[in-house]
C-alpha cells in the first residue's frame, strides 16, 4: 500500500490497526488510486468479542486490509501499548471523512445495506452535503444470503472505488470477506448503523459520550431488547478478558502474517 500503515494492537487475538483518522483515510485513497482491493472492518467490543467464539471471524478480521479502532475501548488498549497517536475511527464519521476527501478526485462510491429505501436515501444525503461526490448507485439486499442470479446482477451494476456495507456485525465482515475477489470494486467498507445514522433513521451520541466510552449506553436506551444482551453481557467479558490480557494471564496470538505492534 503506497501509504504505509501502523502495526496491530492485539485486542484479545484481534488485531487492530494503530492508526486514526488521517491516516486511515489516506491509505484507503491510496489503496484505491492503485486499484488494490481489500476491505476494512470497523471493530469495537462486539466485533472482538464475537470474534471470541468464531475463529473463522477472528481471521476475517486479521487478514482484512485495515481494521480500524471504532470503539474507544480499542483506543484505551492501543495507548497503554504506547501507540500515542491511535485515536478513534468511528464507522460513520469514515463514512463521511471519505466522502469529503474524494468529493472532486473522481472516486466512485457505492451504497449495499440497509432496509428497503434506505440506501437511495444514503445516496441522496451524500450527494447533498458532497456536492461532486461520484456515486454509482445503490442496493438493498434481502435479508438473507444473496442467492446467484442476485449476485450477478450487484456484479453487473456495483463497480466503485468505495462499497459501502451497512449490515450488522458478524455479518458485513463475513459478505466482505467472501466477496472482496469477486465484486468489480477496490475497497470494501463494513460501517453497520452509518446508514441509518445519515439518513435520520437513528439519533447519534453527543461528543462527550463518545469520548467518554460512553456511546454504547446511548444505543442501549434506544434500542434495549436487542442490544441489552450485546452490552450488559459482553461489556463486563470483554473487561474481564482483557484485564486477564494485560496481567499476562491468557495469551492470545495474531495470524502469523500480521504485524503485532511492541
Amino acid at each position: 500500500m503506497g501509504k504505509e500503515l501502523p502495526g496491530r494492537v492485539n485486542v484479545l487475538g484481534v488485531g487492530v490497526h494503530a492508526t486514526n483518522m488521517k491516516q486511515a483515510v489516506r491509505a484507503l485513497i491510496s489503496r484505491a488510486d492503485e486499484k488494490g482491493k481489500g476491505y476494512v472492518c470497523v471493530t469495537g467490543v462486539h466485533g472482538v468479542m464475537e470474534s471470541q467464539s468464531s475463529e473463522e471471524l477472528r481471521e476475517i478480521h486479521n487478514r482484512s486490509l485495515l481494521t480500524v479502532p471504532d470503539g474507544m475501548p480499542m483506543v484505551w488498549v492501543g495507548k497503554l501499548r504506547g501507540q500515542r497517536e491511535m485515536s478513534r475511527v468511528y464507522g460513520p464519521d469514515l463514512m463521511l471523512a471519505l466522502c469529503e476527501a474524494t468529493r472532486k478526485t473522481g472516486h466512485t462510491h457505492f451504497f449495499y445495506g440497509g432496509k428497503e429505501g434506505v440506501a437511495d436515501e444514503l445516496k441522496v444525503e451524500m450527494e447533498r452535503r458532497f456536492p461532486g461526490i461520484q456515486v454509482a448507485g445503490t442496493y438493498c439486499p434481502p435479508f438473507r444470503p444473496l442467492n446467484a442470479s442476485e449476485l450477478e446482477a450487484l456484479r453487473s451494476l456495483c463497480a466503485a472505488d468505495f462499497f459501502w456495507v451497512g449490515l450488522s456485525t458478524p455479518k458485513q465482515e463475513r459478505f466482505m470477506a467472501q466477496q472482496i475477489d469477486g465484486l468489480p470494486v477496490q475497497v470494501m467498507l463494513g460501517v453497520g448503523a452509518a446508514f441509518d445514522l445519515h439518513t435520520g433513521r437513528m439519533v447519534d451520541a453527543p461528543d462527550w459520550m463518545k469520548q467518554a466510552g460512553l456511546q454504547w449506553f446511548h444505543r442501549l436506551c434506544q434500542e434495549p431488547r436487542r442490544l441489552a444482551r450485546r452490552y450488559l453481557v459482553n461489556n463486563p467479558i470483554f473487561i474481564a478478558k482483557i484485564a486477564c490480557q494485560f496481567l499476562g494471564l491468557k495469551h492470545y496470538t495474531l495470524h502469523p502474517m500480521e504485524q503485532e505492534t511492541t
